[in-house]
C-alpha cells in the first residue's frame, strides 16, 4: 500500500507571483502537441500482482478479471447520492449524514478472548519458560494482562469515530482536490475481506498522510474500521488516550524487553493474541498541524492511493518453506573475489537481511524469523511495483542523467513522451495524463527551486538544473524511476565492468562494439553486481534464484536492442533446434531453475557470444542506464576511499555521520551532489559491514564499528575501490 502526492496540474499559467514564469511559457512553438495517456492501446498496465510462485491460489482467485476496464474514484467526494436521504437540507449536511451511516463493528469481549488464547495459557500454565506454573490463573496475573491490554488498545467509541470522520472529511476536502483510488484494486481487497479472515495491510509510509488517508479510505469503501499500530513514544499520554478510543494500537514497552524477562514474555503473548481486531485511526492528530502549516487552505493538491493484490498468509507460509535453500553471507560470496583470491562466483544465494531486530521478532523461532524477513522482501517488492511513477520523477531523471548541462524544451518534450512510453511498456503505471506541454509546465513548476528557465531568441526555452545541493533533490526524485529500469541498469553496468579492462573508458562506441562478450562472462559480472547491490534496492524475491535473474537481465538487454547475438564460425546457429540432443541430466528441474536458454545445461553457454549493438540510439541509452545506478555506486566508491581517513572505532550512527559529511565535502569539491544523500551513506555502511570491511563488536555503550584487519592495508582498500569503480560509467 502506498500513497503518492503531487501538486495540482494546471493547464493555464499561474498568476502573480509566477508572472515571469507564465510569460516564459506563453512563447509557443506553433506546433500541435499530443496528449499523454497512461494507456497502452485501450488498457492501462495492472501493477502489484502477488507472487505466482509462493501464492499461486491467491494469484488466481483474488484477481479481478475486469480490472483493466475499471477506472478511478474520488474517495473524498461525498454527495447526496452517498446517503439514504434526499433534499436540499441533505445536500448541505451530506458529510455529517455520511459519517452517521458508517458501520462501526461492535466491541467484543477482548480480554476474555485473550486470556483463553493458546500463547497466554501456555505461559500461565508453565509450559514455556517464565510461566507461573500449574494450577488456577492468579488474579494478579489477570490484572496484569488487563493492564497490558489497556495500554495496547481501548474499545473504540462510535460517537468519537463518527465525529472524527466528519471532521476529517471536511479537512481532506480543504486540503485535496481529489484522492484517487483504483476501483479494481479496491475490488480485490473487498474480495479478500469477504473470506471472513483478518485483513492485515502494510504501508510503505511514503508520506505523513498515510495515517489519515488509509483508514479513512477503507472506512469509506465499506471495509469497516482499521487498527493502526503506533509508537507510544511519539505521543503524549493525553494524545495516546484519545487515539486509543479512536482505535489506535500502542505496543507496550515490556514487549521490547529481553527474552528472559517474565514481563516481556507476558506482554508479547498478549500482543500476539490481541493482533488484527478491527478499529480505527492513529497518527491523524499528530500530522494535521504540520500539514496545515505546510500547505494551508490555498494550495490544494492531488493524492493517489495504490493497493497491491492481497494474498493468503497461510498459503505463503506453506509454499515459502518448501523453496528454502542454502545461502551465504556477502562476506563469504564477494570478499575473496574483491581481494583477488579467487575468480569463480559461488553457486549459492546471498543472505542479507536488514530487517530491524526487535523484541517481538526475537521471540520467534529462527525459522519463523527467516519467514518474516523473506515475507518483508515480497511485500516491499509488491509495494514498489504497485506505485505509479510521477511526472516529477521523469523530469528529474532526464535533467540529472541526460541533460545536466541544460536542454531545450522542444527536445525535452519528445524525451518526456519517450520515457513515459518506456515505463508503460515495462508494465509500470504512471500517475498523470494530459497535454504534453501542460505536463511539462506542471513538472517544472514543482521543480522551480532546482531548475532555471532561460528564453532564447528563437522562442524556445532552455532548461538548466541549478548546480549545487539541488542536484541531490533531483537524485532523490529520480530514484523512483530506478525499479522500472533496474534489470537493464544492472546489465548495462555489468557490461561496463566487463569492458573496463579491455577498452579505454572514453573509447568510441564502435570500438566497444567489436569485442565479443561471452554469456558466461556476462553472467559472472551480473552476479558480482547483484551481490554488491543492497537487497532493498534489488528487490529480488526470495523464491527467485540468482541465475534466473541473470537470464532475465540478459533477455532485457537483448529486448531493448543493446546486445545482439553473435554466432562464431563453425558453431550451430542459435535458431537451429532440429539437431538438439537431450541432456544427459534429468529433464525435470526445480521450478526456480527454469531459464529461457536453449539447453538444460549451463555449460553450453560457453559457445554463446554477444556484441554491443551499433544502432544510433544505443550509446545514449546505454549511458542513461549506467547513470541510473551511478549515485549509489559512486557513494560506495567514495565510502571505500573514506576508509583511509575515517575515525574508527565509532558507533554505527557516528560513522555514518562521518561518511555523510565526507560525501558532502566531496560534492562541493567535485560537483557530485547526487551522492550527498544520508540514505546512501547508511546503505554503504551496512553493505561494508556485511562485506566484512567493517566489523561490529559489543561494548558497554552499545555496538561499535571498527575496521577489519583484512582491510586495514591500503592495498586491499584500493582493491575494494577499484572493484566498485569498474561498474561506474563516467
Amino acid at each position: 500500500m502506498a500513497t503518492m502526492l503531487e501538486g495540482r496540474c494546471q493547464t493555464q499559467p499561474r498568476s502573480s507571483p509566477s508572472g515571469r514564469e507564465a510569460s516564459l511559457w506563453s512563447s509557443g512553438f506553433g506546433m500541435k502537441l499530443e496528449a499523454v495517456t497512461p494507456f497502452l492501446g485501450k488498457y492501462r498496465p495492472f501493477v502489484g500482482r502477488c507472487c505466482q510462485t509462493c501464492t499461486p491460489k491467491s494469484w488466481e482467485s483474488l484477481f479481478h478479471r475486469s480490472i483493466t476496464d475499471l477506472g478511478f474514484c474520488n474517495v473524498i467526494l461525498v454527495k447526496e447520492e452517498n446517503t439514504r436521504f434526499r433534499g436540499w437540507l441533505v445536500r448541505r449536511l451530506c458529510y455529517f449524514l455520511w459519517s452517521l451511516e458508517q458501520h462501526i463493528p461492535p466491541c467484543q469481549d477482548v480480554p476474555q478472548k485473550i486470556m483463553e488464547s493458546t500463547g497466554v495459557q501456555n505461559l500461565l500454565s508453565g509450559r514455556v519458560p517464565g510461566g507461573t506454573g500449574e494450577g488456577q490463573v492468579p488474579d494478579l496475573v489477570k490484572k496484569e494482562v488487563q493492564r497490558i491490554l489497556g495500554h495496547i488498545q481501548a474499545p473504540p467509541r462510535p460517537f468519537l469515530v463518527r465525529l472524527f470522520s466528519w471532521a476529517l472529511l471536511r479537512f481532506l476536502n480543504c486540503l485535496f482536490l481529489n484522492v484517487q483510488l483504483h476501483k479494481g484494486q479496491m475490488k480485490m481487497v473487498q474480495k479478500a475481506a469477504q473470506a471472513g479472515l483478518p485483513l492485515v495491510l502494510l504501508s510503505t509510509h511514503k508520506t505523513l498522510l498515510d495515517g489519515i488517508l488509509l483508514p479513512f479510505m477503507l472506512l469509506s469503501q465499506g471495509l469497516g474500521v482499521l487498527r493502526v499500530a503506533w509508537d507510544s513514544r511519539a505521543c503524549s499520554p493525553a494524545l495516546r488516550a484519545l487515539l486509543r478510543k479512536l482505535g489506535g494500537l500502542f505496543l507496550p514497552p515490556e514487549a521490547s524487553l529481553s527474552l528472559d524477562s517474565s514481563e516481556g514474555l507476558l506482554a508479547r503473548a498478549v500482543v500476539q493474541a490481541a493482533s488484527a481486531p478491527l478499529g480505527l485511526w492513529t497518527g491523524a492528530l499528530a500530522v494535521l498541524r504540520s500539514l496545515w502549516s505546510r500547505w494551508g487552505c490555498s494550495h490544494r493538491i492531488c493524492s493517489r492511493v495504490h493497493l497491491a493484490q492481497p494474498f493468503s498468509l497461510q498459503e505463503y507460509i506453506v509454499s515459502a518453506r518448501s523453496c528454502w535453500g542454502g545461502r551465504q553471507t556477502l562476506e563469504q560470496l564477494l570478499q575473496p573475489i574483491v581481494l583477488g583470491q579467487c575468480t569463480a562466483v559461488p553457486d549459492t544465494e546471498k543472505e542479507q537481511e536488514w530487517t530491524p531486530i526487535t523484541g517481538p521478532l526475537l521471540a520467534l523461532k529462527e525459522e519463523d524469523q527467516l519467514l518474516v524477513r523473506r515475507l518483508s522482501c515480497h511485500v516491499l517488492s509488491a509495494s514498489v511495483g504497485s506505485s505509479a511513477v510521477m511526472s516529477t520523477a521523469i523530469m528529474a531523471t532526464l535533467l540529472l542523467f541526460k541533460h545536466q548541462k541544460g536542454v531545450f524544451l522542444s527536445q525535452l518534450l519528445g524525451e518526456f513522451s519517450w520515457l513515459t512510453e518506456e515505463i508503460l511498456l515495462r508494465g509500470f503505471d504512471v500517475g498523470f495524463s494530459g497535454q504534453l506541454r501542460s505536463l511539462l509546465q506542471h513538472s517544472l513548476s514543482l521543480l522551480r527551486a532546482h531548475v532555471a528557465l532561460l528564453r532564447i531568441r528563437q522562442g524556445d526555452l532552455l532548461v538548466v538544473p541549478q548546480p549545487g545541493p539541488g542536484l541531490t533533490h533531483l537524485a532523490q526524485l529520480s530514484a523512483e524511476l530506478l525499479p522500472v529500469f533496474l534489470s537493464e541498469a544492472v546489465g548495462a553496468c555489468a557490461v561496463r565492468g566487463l569492458l573496463a579492462g579491455r577498452v579505454p573508458p572514453q573509447g568510441p562506441w564502435e570500438l566497444q562494439g567489436i569485442l565479443l562478450l561471452s554469456q558466461n562472462e556476462l553472467y559472472r559480472q551480473i552476479l558480482l553486481l547483484m551481490h554488491l547491490l543492497p537487497q532493498d534496492l534489488l528487490l529480488l524475491k526470495p523464491c527467485q534464484s540468482s541465475y534466473c535473474y541473470c537470464q532475465e537481465v540478459l533477455d532485457r538487454l537483448i529486448q531493448c536492442g543493446l546486445l545482439v547475438a553473435e554466432e562464431t564460425p563453425g558453431s550451430r546457429p542459435a535458431c537451429d533446434t532440429g539437431r538438439q540432443r537431450l541432456s544427459r541430466k534429468l529433464l525435470w528441474k526445480p521450478s526456480g531453475d527454469f531459464t529461457d536458454s536453449d539447453s538444460d545445461d549451463f555449460g553450453e553457454a560457453d559457445g554463446r557470444y554477444f556484441r554491443l549493438s551499433q544502432q544510433s540510439h544505443c550509446p545514449d541509452f546505454f549511458l542513461f542506464l549506467c547513470r541510473l545506478l551511478s549515485p549509489l555506486l559512486k557513494a560506495f566508491a567514495q565510502a571505500a576511499a573514506f576508509l583511509r581517513q575515517g575515525q574508527l572505532p565509532d558507533t554505527e550512527l557516528g560513522y555514518t555521520e562521518q561518511l555523510f559529511q565526507f560525501l558532502q565535502a566531496t560534492a562541493q569539491e567535485e560537483g557530485i551532489f547526487e551522492c550527498a544523500d544520508p540514505k546512501l551513506a547508511i546503505s554503504a555502511v551496512w553493505t561494508f559491514r556485511d562485506l566484512g570491511v567493517l566489523q561490529q563488536t559489543p561494548s558497554p555503550a552499545g555496538p561499535r564499528l571498527h575496521l577489519s584487519p583484512t582491510f586495514a592495508s591500503l592495498d586491499n582498500q584500493e582493491k575494494l575501490e577499484q572493484f566498485i569503480r569498474q561498474f561506474i560509467c563516467s
